[in-house]
């Protein structure tokens, strides 16, 4: 038997390193079946940062690609964190960008840049008050401003960061004084009272007043009309997104007070993730856009002179101190430098906290605002404000509860009169300011120093509580139980200073005919508002329902009172110390309102869409019979480009839609208890007791202002929506209006609350476009466009001739129009401005001269915006255009020749055979010049020239630091600018205001940081 060894010859070596190969192999395998099967178990911790290139993404669903139970989503600062496996895939998706997908390979920081998808832009949804819906399948006309656009820029009312960017929506700000108002029309103006045009404004679902509660007589000087703006209160960086309700299907539903269409604010909510901070400040400067081109003293001497020898006058009066020697002649004063050219300095703070998971979330955030002003003098606007939201679902998502809150102080001290009218009426030679002891200067009481109006002082402290709830209960799958729950408070006290100290102190005044002006206001609401919400599926179509009901109680008071002569200046502010008290007014008043509604939604095959909304009001400003009415609105779209042919045939069309809506809204604009009799005191006593008079008629039949809405709309999208147009017309016929009615002096009184059946209309066209020009992962540049093109005419307007309103309206034409003397040039023979006798009869008579129709209503406005982003840097800049025609310099009241200065203009004074220029100058004593001139200012189309501008309204520059030089931080540097820059060829100081006199907008620029950790 043959024996085999491993032990001879060369065999044993060969057969070591077969064995050695096979165990090698084998434990390969085994490692690798090892590797397998622990690889699940060998998770790591990946965490990063999510983008769009400038700004972190808040929100964005992170998962693991095939692994359904691995999700979490990015906290307030992008941040996200998550267990994976080293070879597992990130998917990233986030509303409004495109699908991302990121290999780990074994990373543990990935950091990713989404990339904005314009298609999936149609899915975002809106809010439409009541309810939301999908931007592709809303069938009303609402727009979106998100708090994006927003933070760009420095403004301390949100109605300024609104400006030139929502198609039909008009904004004016009246004024630069910090703390001043602005004037907002939707879709033009529907009622013939001024004061009842203004929209509805919701706050987080809660009615918020933006009526003006305080005394004109107190503020108008330093703040003109509406005054104190209530929006104020509101703070800009709290706000996360701003819709605007315009036609009947989206308005309707809150009846009458959607008539002037409906503002929705809603605030900044917490998110879910990590503890989050964040810190946002800037500062920076602000000056007066833009002054008059005034005469300096050589010219404005030859002006003076001139206008003497016209008169006749070879020697210059006594009192003509800037002519006759008094003053020095050589003296030169730019007076808008020294009153209005000051620097205003803004600061802004705010700072935030927000965490939360998916079950419970809070933001808390505090803000601190300071602006002082361009006038000489110690003088600031400040607020601070304080919001908070925190949002609960139980564990089955049945129970749902929002608590949400404002709180704002508001104060603003600034002094009692504005200085503009005086910075642009001084003589250029007037006196020094001060003396050589720093004291006012009253120049021998040869003039009014324009400093002494820092004297008086106005002051007002307003304190406003916003805050509300949501509470809801899913009864069942397709049936939902909701309640809003809101209260408002909103207390002003404002007050006024005139002391002896305005007067040169040769006159010997002294504090006892000083006087003290103060108004206290407070308006407190409260709103219930429970509904009920449907939704069904059946088959290709599904209905939603939602029915509810309304109730809303608002009260408010006021009080001023002026108090005169002091025993001490000291004691200016304590109205006790007066020796004379009286009340300018004191008012209290109540006001209910109650209402049902509902809505019903219809969509087949998600292309069909209907939606009916009704409500039914009743209002206490209206007696019983006329108590309640009912509004509603149909609106219908079809999505167009989902059918087949469509999709098919023409696939460049990425979106295509047709919608349209008829319906009717009113208002109860009208102020309280205004159907009543109603008495007020007297003023006056009766052995010793003060008496009532009546100041109001008792009118059972007054009752309620209707507009009915119309629209058709359509809206295409090319190239897979990065070309979107939006195309929209409208008209909105108002009636039934809410006017006094003039009455016969033999009555008593001079008007009564009524219906006036006049009818006025708006139409127009809106046009939107919004285009991604270019992108891709380092650049990216995007385009949005507004325009609207509006009317405003006078229907009817029974007996119209006969009435006090003969010489105001006409009709088909708008409701702001001039009926004015048409000015034809001067006499070349006499150098007088001369106009167009209409009657023939020799004279100028108003009525039957003041024939030509002059409109101030824009003819179109809107705002080109451009948005720039390549890498860390982010550029943003708006274009705001108005075409219109406004009041001018000739309209200032200023003779040319008397004792103000005046244009550059004006010295194309009257020559003989002259017909051009300004008529010949006089210093007062030409009566026909002067009668002349005054009606030309007052009366005729000579103070009304092209008003049209175009403005560099904001500008952004932003650098986000790299994330890899903050770890556990991302930090934006900016740089931001509002009205830089004015194009427009006005004859005046600001073509958006225009009211002589007035403060222009301020130019103001900013720097500031953002952190976020």
């Amino acid at each position: 038997m043959k024996k085999f060894s491993f032990y001879k010859g060369d065999s044993a070596f060969w057969y070591l390193i077969i064995i050695g190969f096979l165990l090698s192999c084998t434990t390969a395998l085994a490692n690798k079946r090892l590797r397998q099967m622990q690889s699940p178990l060998q998770e790591i911790q990946i965490s990063g940062t999510i983008t769009d290139g400038t700004s972190k993404l808040p929100g964005v669903t992170v998962s693991i690609k095939g692994k359904s139970t691995t999700v979490t989503i990015s906290d307030f600062n992008g941040q996200y964190r998550l267990t994976s496996s080293p070879d597992d895939i990130l998917v990233v998706t986030f509303m409004g960008f495109k699908t991302a997908t990121a290999p780990i390979n074994g990373r543990k920081i990935i950091n990713i840049q989404l990339l904005e998808d314009i298609t999936s832009l149609q899915e975002v949804r809106v809010n439409a008050g009541y309810y939301s819906v999908k931007e592709s399948e809303r069938t009303g006309s609402i727009s979106k401003m998100s708090a994006k656009e927003i933070e760009k820029q420095p403004v301390a009312n949100v109605l300024a960061a609104m400006q030139g960017r929502i198609a039909g929506v008009n904004i004016t700000q009246t004024t630069g004084v910090p703390g001043g108002g602005f004037e907002i029309e939707i879709r033009g103006r529907n009622s013939i009272r001024t004061d009842a045009n203004n929209p509805l404004y919701i706050i987080d679902g809660m009615p918020f007043s933006t009526q003006n509660m305080g005394n004109d007589l107190i503020s108008g000087s330093i703040l003109p009309a509406p005054g104190i703006s209530p929006l104020n209160s509101i703070n800009p960086s709290d706000i996360e997104s701003i819709e605007i309700l315009k036609d009947a299907d989206a308005t309707s539903i809150y009846g009458s007070r959607g008539a002037n269409g409906v503002v929705l604010i809603t605030t900044k909510k917490g998110k879910s993730g990590k503890t989050a901070f964040s810190i946002n400040t800037y500062s920076g400067t602000g000056k007066v856009t833009r002054m008059l081109d005034l005469m300096n003293t050589s010219q404005y001497l030859g002006m003076r002179e001139q206008a003497f020898a016209n008169d006749g006058i070879t020697e210059y009066p006594s009192w003509a101190y800037d002519v006759n020697g008094t003053w020095d002649r050589n003296r030169y004063t730019d007076w808008q430098k020294e009153l209005i050219g000051g620097t205003a300095y803004t600061r802004s703070i705010d700072a935030a906290v927000s965490a939360g998971n998916s079950k419970t979330q809070f933001i808390i955030r505090a803000s601190n605002f300071n602006q002082t002003t361009v006038f000489p003098g110690d003088f600031a606007y400040g607020k601070t404000a304080l919001h908070f939201n925190i949002n609960h679902s139980s564990d089955n998502d049945k129970f749902k509860i929002s608590l949400s809150g404002n709180y704002t102080l508001d104060k603003n001290n600034l002094l009692g009169t504005d200085l503009t009218l005086e910075a642009s009426q001084l003589a250029p030679n007037a006196p020094a300011l001060y003396d050589g002891n720093g004291e006012l200067n009253w120049e021998n009481a040869t003039w009014k120093n324009p400093l002494r109006l820092l004297e008086s002082k106005y002051l007002a402290k307003t304190n406003t509580l916003v805050a509300g709830s949501v509470i809801g209960y899913k009864i069942m799958p397709a049936l939902e139980f909701k309640t809003i729950l809101g209260y408002t408070d909103t207390r002003l006290d404002e007050s006024k200073t005139v002391p002896s100290t305005i007067y040169n102190p040769a006159y010997g005044l002294d504090s006892s005919i000083s006087s003290f002006y103060t108004n206290k206001s407070g308006q407190q609401s409260w709103n219930v508002e429970p509904q009920l919400s449907w939704q069904k599926d059946f088959g290709f179509g599904t209905i939603k329902a939602l029915a509810g009901t309304t109730f809303q109680e608002s009260s408010s008071a006021s009080l001023g009172v002026n108090a005169s002569g002091f025993s001490s200046n000291s004691l200016i502010t304590n109205s006790a110390a007066a020796a004379n008290v009286q009340v300018l007014n004191n008012t209290n008043g109540l006001y209910r309102y109650s209402a049902f509604f509902g809505r019903i939604n219809y969509s087949l095959n998600s292309k069909y869409f209907i939606n009916i909304t009704g409500r039914r009001d009743g209002s206490s400003r209206f007696g019983s019979g006329n108590r309640f009415a009912n509004f509603g609105a149909i609106g219908a779209a079809w999505l167009f480009a989902r059918e087949n042919i469509i999709a098919e045939k023409y696939s460049f069309i990425s979106f295509g839609k047709l919608r349209g809506s008829y319906g009717t809204t009113g208002s109860d604009q009208i102020g309280d208890y205004q159907f009543m009799n109603t008495y007020i005191s007297s003023g006056g006593s009766y052995q010793g007791t003060v008496g009532l008079e009546p100041a109001r008629l008792y009118n059972p039949d007054f009752s309620w202002e209707t507009n009915k809405k119309l629209e058709m709309a359509l809206e295409l999208g090319f190239l897979k929506d990065r070309i979107f147009i939006t195309t929209a017309h409208y008209r909105n016929r108002s009636s039934n209006q809410l006017v006094g009615i003039p009455l016969p002096g033999t009555t008593g009184f001079p008007s009564i609350q009524s219906n006036l059946k006049a009818t006025v209309e708006n139409t127009g066209w809106e046009f939107e476009l919004r285009s991604l020009n270019l992108q891709n992962k380092e650049f990216k540049w995007s385009t949005s466009i507004n325009l609207a093109i509006a009317t405003n005419k006078l229907l009817a307007f029974p007996n119209l001739a006969g009435s006090t309103y003969a010489s105001q309206y006409v009709i088909g034409e708008p409701l702001d129009i001039h009926l004015v003397y048409h000015f034809t040039g001067i006499n070349p023979e006499t150098g007088i401005y001369q106009f167009k006798d209409f009657n023939g009869d020799g004279a100028l008579t108003p009525l039957e001269d003041r024939q030509r129709i002059v409109s101030t209503n824009p003819n179109y406005f809107g705002g080109l915006n451009n948005s720039f982003s390549y890498k860390n840097w982010q550029l943003d800049f708006l274009f705001q255009f108005v075409k219109q025609l406004g009041f001018n310099y000739n309209g200032s009241g200023v003779v040319p020749g008397t004792g103000n200065n005046q244009p550059l203009s004006n010295l194309n004074s009257w020559q003989l055979g002259q017909t051009d220029g300004v008529q010949k100058y006089t210093a007062g004593f030409n009566d026909e010049a002067v009668n002349a001139y005054y009606s030309y200012y007052s009366y005729s189309d000579a103070a009304f020239s092209d008003a049209s501008f175009i403005r560099l309204k904001n500008l952004s520059i932003s650098y986000s630091l790299p994330q890899s030089w903050l770890k556990a931080a991302s930090c934006r540097l900016y740089l931001q600018g509002q009205n830089l820059l004015t194009i427009t060829r006005f004859n005046g100081a600001d073509p958006e205001n225009q009211s002589f006199g007035k403060l222009p907008p301020l130019r103001v620029v900013t720097m500031g940081i953002q952190l976020n950790f």
